[in-house]
């Protein structure tokens, strides 16, 4: 309503005790300006109708100017949230308007992209359990597959690790290439480091990384002895979820959710560095925000949650996922899709050895010691993907490089068939020269006969005799 239909309301209100005197609704009309029916309709209310409601103006007025940005991000991910859209205009482009006006804005560009796109956004929506821990208690844990984000440079799949402080929400999370021990809780190192301390328990689904094996419902769950010798080297408990119970650590899956919204959907990287830093880049976003569940700022939550966790020991542990392999012919041992060198000299082909294998690091030792103790025979920086070969080129030192190898196509020693050295003979010295002595049989000297001496010996032999006059007979 404007300014004028607010007026003209006012004196239909001013004009109700005329009415009520004796005025008809076509002279009450006729004063405010109004349509006789207008005036009937709210003459024949009660005192506590209130006017009509004003006109919303078009949100396109609003958002237009950021439109063409929420399309190109819509058709790069259809079903990217509201309010990370909201989120990423005020932060990049200054939106000043509120999340309701990107709201409605999404609620026609959705289909009309989806349409363009020839598909339609689906509609997920999930239960989780919720309960609350004290200051430090608790910590969850997952994995995220993050599918071939990195595949245009060559790393075929990235994963993320998470883990969330249970009290306050406060995430953290890191990418890798590989789910495997090493990896698994060298992530576990970088988010202590990040949060500044250990909590007093982490939950865990049935991960093989932390159950030995699977039992049935309701007996104790075998625990990985990695698993058991780490727990006990930062202090924390090891909390293992029953099967089939993903709500038992809805917070950190609600937080890889979380992340591939904000950080991850609609962009594009280039490296695991570049991922890594994008999430610690969203890291205050997120400290920022109020929590919708337990009511308080995260930020300020996290400070108590931080406060309360047990210290990092001063000496890390790290863990090494052993296997056994055997060398090669040619000086490689093989793992997980990648060849890694060892010296030539402390090894022989078919040498059982030993790989530990690192987040960052292969190390390979000899499965019984040297005259020394030692056992350590090659270090390596451990490969990303498959197909790798990572050699150390002095680990082949002594063996044959090909580097005497030499052809020619004349007598290396200058000699012709009777083994003496022809005079004016010069060994060729390069391919120009080879090509133009062609060969050796064009260095060998022929002896020039008169025809005559060929007809001698054709007379005196009494083979040949004797074939011609059987001839002559027939």
């Amino acid at each position: 309503m404007g300014a004028l239909d607010e007026q003209r309301w006012l004196d239909v209100r001013r004009f109700r005790a005329l009415h009520a005197a004796g005025a008809s609704v076509s002279e009450i009309a006729r004063a405010t300006g109004l349509n006789w029916r207008t005036v009937k309709k709210y003459l024949a209310g009660d005192a506590g109708v209130s006017p009509p409601k004003p006109t919303r103006r078009s949100t396109g007025q609003v958002i237009d100017a950021f439109a063409h940005v929420v399309d190109a991000w819509l058709r790069a991910e259809l079903l990217l949230k509201g309010t990370v859209i909201h989120e990423r205009l005020v932060q990049q482009y200054g939106f000043t308007g509120n999340y309701q006006r990107v709201k409605l804005y999404l609620q026609q560009a959705r289909p009309r992209i989806a349409a363009e796109l020839g598909i339609a956004p689906d509609q997920l929506a999930g239960l989780h359990r919720r309960f609350e821990v004290v200051p430090g208690a608790q910590a969850q844990v997952d994995w995220g597959d993050e599918g071939g984000i990195l595949a245009h440079v060559g790393i075929p799949k990235v994963y993320s690790f998470h883990m969330v402080l249970s009290y306050s929400r406060d995430p953290f999370c890191c990418f890798t290439t590989s789910q495997d021990l090493a990896s698994f809780w060298g992530c576990h190192r970088r988010a202590f480091a990040h949060f500044g301390g250990v909590p007093a328990a982490v939950v865990y689904d049935r991960t093989k990384t932390v159950v030995r094996r699977h039992v049935a419902p309701g007996e104790a769950v075998p625990l990985h002895p990695e698993a058991v010798a780490f727990a006990g080297h930062y202090d924390f408990d090891i909390d293992v979820l029953a099967a089939y119970r993903p709500t038992g650590k809805g917070r950190v899956e609600r937080q890889v959710t979380i992340v591939r919204d904000h950080v991850l959907a609609g962009r594009g990287f280039s490296s695991l560095a570049e991922l890594d830093a994008a999430f610690l880049a969203w890291v205050p976003q997120r400290h920022a925000r109020t929590h919708r569940t337990h009511g308080e700022v995260i930020g300020v939550r996290a400070a108590r949650d931080h406060a309360a966790l047990r210290p990092i020991p001063a000496r890390p542990y790290v863990i090494a996922d052993r296997h056994l392999r055997h060398v090669g012919k040619d000086c490689l041992v093989a793992y997980a899709g990648n060849l890694y060198s060892v010296p030539a000299r402390r090894v022989r082909h078919r040498q059982l050895v030993e790989i530990r294998a690192s987040a960052a690091t292969i190390a390979i030792h000899a499965t019984v010691p040297d005259t020394e103790g030692n056992t350590l025979l090659a270090t390596h920086q451990r490969a990303v993907g498959r197909g790798a070969r990572v050699v150390d080129d002095t680990h082949w030192d002594g063996l044959p490089d090909g580097h005497t190898r030499a052809v020619t196509t004349t007598d290396p020693a200058g000699h012709g068939a009777t083994g003496r050295r022809r005079p004016g003979h010069e060994t060729a010295r390069g391919p120009l020269q080879a090509l133009l002595t062609r060969a050796a049989a064009a260095q060998i000297t022929v002896e020039a006969r008169p025809l005559s001496v060929y007809d001698q010996i054709a007379q005196a032999s009494p083979f040949t005799n004797h074939t011609t006059k059987d001839v002559t007979r027939e």
